[in-house]
């Protein structure tokens, strides 16, 4: 048995200099994997929109749900083989989901309507939009940037679905790299989107 009296012998400690020096060391080892890839974001358009209905009406735009390839930060590449890859070096500037719903929100906005929010603002929603992002991706066969998106337009009272549409849209790449992508798949959202709030207005 050790006698308690006895002292441990104490661990040497790294001067300041050597650990200031092992620290500073440590973000140029974590960049060592290439460089940082380019982000890009989407825009909520603002022009040609259409307001029928009445903007009193209150709207609670749910997160898109998608399928995991979609479910990300990453830029969706559908290969002629029919593969799913992603865009080296390129990517959304938050996840697909969320990025999707505060641009509708932001359309919505720059429609008119004021009384349009995500689920956590609490909102006394009349109407619940709830979206399914089916497509979002660059399809190398046909060389065009392709979105769809699901749509069901529900009652917050009583759960009934007042309407449903499958909206669509897609832009011509003229060559798949980070900013020509970008822009495309951002046109076909821009064309879905305004299509999208031109029919809730309408119905609600």
């Amino acid at each position: 048995m050790p006698n308690p009296s006895e002292t441990i012998p104490s661990i040497p400690v790294p001067s300041r200099r050597y650990a200031l020096a092992l620290l500073a060391a440590l973000p140029v080892a974590a960049c060592g994997g290439g460089p940082a890839p380019s982000t890009f974001d989407l825009t909520a358009p603002r022009q040609g929109l259409r307001q029928t209905g009445s903007s009193r009406s209150v709207i609670v735009v749910a997160e898109p749900t998608a399928v995991f390839a979609l479910d990300s930060e990453r830029i969706v590449i559908r290969t002629s083989g029919g593969e799913l890859t992603y865009l080296p070096r390129a990517q959304w500037s938050d996840r697909l989901p969320r990025l999707v719903q505060t641009r509708l929100i932001q359309t919505f906005e720059n429609a008119g309507r004021v009384g349009v929010g995500r689920p956590v603002d609490r909102l006394s929603g009349a109407y619940q939009l709830i979206l399914d992002i089916r497509a979002f991706e660059v399809r190398e066969a046909t060389r065009d940037a392709f979105v769809e998106i699901a749509v069901k337009l529900v009652r917050g009272s009583s759960g009934s679905v007042l309407g449903a549409r499958l909206f669509s849209a897609s832009m011509a790449v003229s060559e798949i790299e980070g900013a020509r992508v970008s822009q495309a798949l951002d046109q076909s959202l821009s064309r879905v989107l305004a299509d999208m709030t031109a029919w809730v207005s309408g119905t609600v």
